[in-house]
C-alpha cells in the first residue's frame, strides 16, 4: 500500500490554495485557483499534499457538509532550514503561532494555521533517530 496524498477539505478554496501556494511555497502539478481540487508537490518520494472543496464532497457524503469543530488535522511538512524558512514564510505573510523552538533533542519546530484553522507544522531534524 502506498500513501497517495493528504487530502484538505476546505471551504474557501481559494484562500486555501493561494496560502499553500504563495505563502508556504509548494508548487500546484496544475493551475487550480478555482478548485474544486488541487494537488501539491512536496518533495521526490513524499506523498502529496491536496486540496478539495468540502462543497464537493459534501455532495458524496452529506456529514461533511459542516466543518469539524477544534483541530482535525496537523499537516507537517519537513524542511532543511527551518529559521530560514519561517523567514521567507513570514514575509509573505504567514503568522506564526508557535516557534521556531525545540520540540526534542533531535528536532525543532514552528507552527502556524491555513486560511481554514488547519495546523500546519515545520519541522527541522537536527539529528537522525538512533537505529534499533
Amino acid at each position: 500500500m502506498e500513501l497517495a496524498q493528504i487530502r484538505l477539505l476546505v471551504t474557501d478554496f481559494r484562500d486555501c490554495y493561494r496560502f499553500y501556494r504563495d505563502v508556504l511555497g509548494l508548487a500546484p502539478q496544475f493551475p487550480a485557483e478555482d478548485g474544486p481540487y488541487a494537488k501539491f508537490t512536496c518533495d521526490e518520494g513524499s506523498a502529496g499534499l491536496a486540496l478539495q472543496d468540502r462543497g464537493q464532497m459534501a455532495r458524496v457524503l452529506g456529514e461533511l457538509a459542516a466543518p469539524p469543530a477544534g483541530y482535525r488535522s496537523l499537516v507537517v511538512l519537513r524542511v532543511d532550514d527551518l529559521d530560514g524558512h519561517c523567514a521567507r514564510i513570514t514575509a509573505r505573510g504567514a503568522v506564526l503561532a508557535h516557534g521556531p523552538a525545540p520540540m526534542t533533542d533531535r528536532m525543532r519546530v514552528a507552527h502556524l494555521r491555513d486560511p481554514e484553522g488547519n495546523l500546519v507544522e515545520l519541522q527541522e531534524w537536527l539529528a537522525p533517530r538512533p537505529a534499533d
